[in-house]
């Protein structure tokens, strides 16, 4: 029996997610788009009755209330929008409040997200080499909203989290219809190293969205979308080895 899934932003990855829901597993029971959810009307006990779990792929300026709502009645959430993290450890007291699972992540591409785990590795290696300086560049379709994409602001902290400290020049461009490219890059006098991914299409972004959906059911508190792909190695990690 399929799940039941709810999409809260009914624009082009909303219309995408319902494409290739059937292939996770799930039938889209409820759409809600800019005019049915004014102000979170459309999130109301009786339009979610049945729901098991929501995605959310809206704008920077609505997530949150979209989340808290959610959160609210009972709602399982994926959050696709980025643009609102300053509000971020607000909306983890939100989830941790309301028992429910919700998972978040400013790129759901597990391409991107292998990614991440290179260039925190490649920052590790090159953090006590002063002669490689760093940065970071992204481009995108000219109507995404937020500049620069939630995903390079996370790749700069993967880098910093790993210990290079050094200046990171990052910077951002809109044109045309890039689904999105990431690059970052260590320079110094003797080489260059060049790290980059390129998304050809928005389906993985949505694929990884679905993915999480199915994860999140039954789970509670606030989660990364590396929680879910990773949680392999997660496990792996705890596991005692034999000696």
């Amino acid at each position: 029996m399929p799940k039941n899934l709810a999409i809260v932003g009914y624009g082009k990855m909303g219309r995408l997610i319902e494409q290739l829901a059937p292939d996770a597993g799930f039938s889209v029971g409820l759409k809600l788009d800019i005019d049915t959810n004014v102000n979170q009307q459309g999130i109301t006990p009786e339009n979610f009755r049945g729901v098991d779990v929501a995605i959310e792929f809206s704008t920077p300026h609505t997530a949150v209330a979209n989340v808290e709502a959610l959160c609210a009645i009972g709602v399982p959430t994926i959050v696709g929008t980025t643009g609102w993290y300053r509000e971020l450890e607000r909306v983890r007291g939100l989830v941790d409040q309301s028992g429910v699972g919700v998972v978040y992540s400013p790129n759901y591409s597990i391409g991107v997200n292998v990614f991440r785990r290179v260039v925190a590795e490649a920052a590790r290696l090159l953090a006590n080499q002063p002669e490689y300086g760093a940065w970071a560049w992204e481009v995108h379709h000219t109507a995404k909203k937020d500049a620069p994409s939630g995903t390079l602001l996370q790749l700069i902290e993967e880098m910093q989290r790993a210990g290079y400290t050094r200046r990171i020049d990052a910077s951002s461009n809109r044109a045309g219809a890039n689904p999105g490219t990431h690059e970052i890059g260590f320079d110094s006098t003797a080489d260059t190293l060049t790290l980059r991914h390129t998304a050809r299409s928005r389906e993985g972004f949505a694929r990884g969205a679905l993915k999480a959906a199915q994860w999140v059911i039954g789970k509670r508190g606030l989660h990364e979308f590396g929680d879910v792909i990773f949680a392999d190695d997660a496990k792996s990690a705890r596991r005692p080895v034999n000696q």
